[in-house]
């Protein structure tokens, strides 16, 4: 059995061919496995981790497609079903001239949002040591359900907790319903990963000291926020602490949260302690780990097929935070 587990949407993103147009004036789209605990899921894998996705999606070519992008990367399906009656979800993304996507979705009714649980799902998140997800199967029913209680099933076997809400307001019916159901499941997480953006719209407050401690006051045991070409900010309660950015050539950011949170667990497991013990100095070898992961995430296009693996972490880890550029790349960072 898997080591982490991830619970929630995989989708399909069609990606604008055309850097720096927005959807409407985008004129082609590629293909390309996404959905953000799908995504951290294939990087736990490439890093070395053992992972697996509780996911569905529809018995359909997209289907199949997320099936086998996963099993070629290594990511374990026991738990990964194809639905004969609802659709893959299509998100369709285009991206600015800084690699930064717009999002719009395509199916309303969508396999993943009809997500059910088994006593075999169930099993498969008990005999984990990590439990990931995300706020998108919070929005609708079934899934909502089945969310809460593998959640509340992975709070009883003991494992560590993590949440990504990945906020997609389109998808919300209102950013209220967003605020309260991203609100219920905090104080039962072990890991918080926000970007300043939903900081802000989770506390009411921009500043980032009194933004990111109001998150641990809820509950979790380490916030991190993650600021794009200023890297990120931890809070463990204790101390507030600043990482910088590798700096790279950035072709697109699709997918850096996701890598930036694959890496973090990959680094929880590899440590064998509690996240609550871990100590500053490991925490922020953890995280310097995650912002060279994610800033590799950014030079390649596509989330999946962005990720590094960990050979390459360690050889931008050596350079440090402020590698020089070759000649002809261009100064941009990851947002």
């Amino acid at each position: 059995m898997p080591d982490i587990i991830c619970l929630g949407e995989a989708l399909i993103d069609m990606v604008s061919t055309a850097h720096g147009l927005n959807l409407v004036q985008s004129p082609a789209f590629e293909k390309a496995a996404g959905g953000a605990p799908t995504n951290v899921a294939a990087g736990c894998a490439i890093l070395g981790a053992s992972a697996g996705l509780l996911a569905q999606v529809g018995r359909d070519s997209f289907g199949e497609y997320l099936r086998q992008t996963l099993f070629d990367v290594g990511v374990d399906l026991e738990c990964f079903r194809l639905d004969p009656d609802y659709a893959t979800q299509l998100a369709f993304v285009a991206l600015s001239d800084q690699g930064v996507p717009e999002f719009a979705f395509h199916v309303k009714q969508s396999a993943d949002q009809m997500l059910k649980l088994s006593d075999a799902d169930l099993e498969y998140i008990a005999a984990g040591s990590i439990f990931h997800f995300g706020s998108i199967t919070l929005i609708n029913e079934p899934a909502r359900t089945a969310t809460l209680q593998a959640l509340g099933h992975a709070l009883d076997e003991g494992l560590l907790v993590s949440l990504d809400p990945n906020l997609r307001p389109p998808l919300w019916r209102s950013l209220d319903d967003a605020h309260e159901a991203i609100h219920e499941v905090i104080p039962q997480c072990d890991f918080l990963k926000v970007s300043e953006q939903e900081m802000a719209f989770l506390t009411g407050i921009e500043d980032l000291d009194q933004g990111i401690h109001a998150l641990w006051e809820l509950g979790p045991a380490v916030v991190a926020v993650t600021r794009g070409p200023l890297g990120c900010t931890i809070c463990n309660g204790e101390s507030v602490f600043d990482l910088p950015a590798f700096r790279v050539p950035v072709l697109d950011t699709t997918g850096c949260g996701d890598a930036f949170v694959a890496a973090t667990l990959v680094q929880v497991l590899e440590s064998g302690e509690d996240i609550t013990d871990l100590s500053v100095e490991a925490l922020q070898e953890i995280f310097r780990f995650a912002n060279a992961t994610a800033a590799l995430t950014a030079t390649a296009a596509g989330a999946i097929p962005g990720l590094p693996g960990r050979e390459e972490v360690e050889e931008l880890l050596e350079l440090g935070e402020r590698p020089e550029l070759d000649e002809g790349e261009t100064e941009e960072e990851p947002a």
